[in-house]
């Protein structure tokens, strides 16, 4: 129905393009009696007008991509881990699981995963009532947890182990995140201590490919009985 509509469009534009021209040299044939400047005069308005409606539909055409186009944006990108096998290697649950899906991981070094901003999440009540931002702390924590499932995977690690965040550093937020936003998020490994179970790392995440936040190193501690 989009494209039937789109050659619609494109066959309207056709049509006004070529009334425009027909218009055009009609003042020469006009009669006698009706003076070249008046016939000329109104010629040149009604292909005026004919050319701007062309041009709208054409923008129209232009700017309408349907939902099939947009959702093919995102076709190549892959999944390495979706959110139940992100349940198995995490174990935060709901209200606090931030990381949705990996779309990219090397075991050990770094990932890139996704966390889909709604509306239903329960910060946003209070943060805030008029105007819902994601916390910041709630972006950097989204950071950490995707660090989480390489650190939890690593080499000597048990299953079901949990990690604390140690700390922090460099921080910076670029641009607000909002309901309706898809916040792609990477980190990458900076050192990892197998002996003490001490990991650092970096990251930063991006919304629409603006970077959104970013943080020069993250440091966990892999929990001990």
């Amino acid at each position: 129905a989009a494209e039937d509509a789109i050659t619609y469009r494109k066959m309207k534009t056709t049509t006004a393009l070529l009334f425009s021209s027909l218009l055009a040299h009609s003042a020469a044939f006009a009669p006698s009696f009706v003076s070249k400047g008046a016939a000329s005069a109104t010629t040149r308005l009604f292909a005026e007008e004919a050319a701007v409606e062309a041009a709208e539909e054409v923008a129209a055409a232009d700017e309408w991509k349907g939902a099939k186009s947009i959702s093919g944006l995102t076709a190549d990108v892959g999944k390495v881990f979706q959110l139940e096998d992100i349940a198995k290697i995490l174990p935060h649950r709901y209200p606090f699981a931030l990381v949705d899906k990996i779309v990219e991981y090397e075991p050990g070094q770094r990932a890139v995963g996704v966390k889909c901003v709604t509306n239903n999440e329960p910060h946003f009540t209070g943060h805030f009532p008029d105007r819902p931002i994601m916390p910041g702390v709630m972006q950097v924590e989204a950071l950490a947890q995707l660090a989480g499932t390489i650190f939890l995977q690593m080499p000597g690690v048990e299953p079901g182990a949990i990690f604390f965040f140690a700390g922090v550093d460099g921080v910076k937020w670029k641009k607000p995140v909002v309901p309706g936003d898809t916040l792609v998020m990477e980190v990458e490994v900076l050192k990892w201590r197998a002996k003490f179970g001490i990991a650092k790392a970096v990251g930063r995440a991006y919304v629409d490919g603006e970077l959104a936040v970013e943080l020069s190193e993250m440091t966990f501690a892999i929990a001990k009985d």
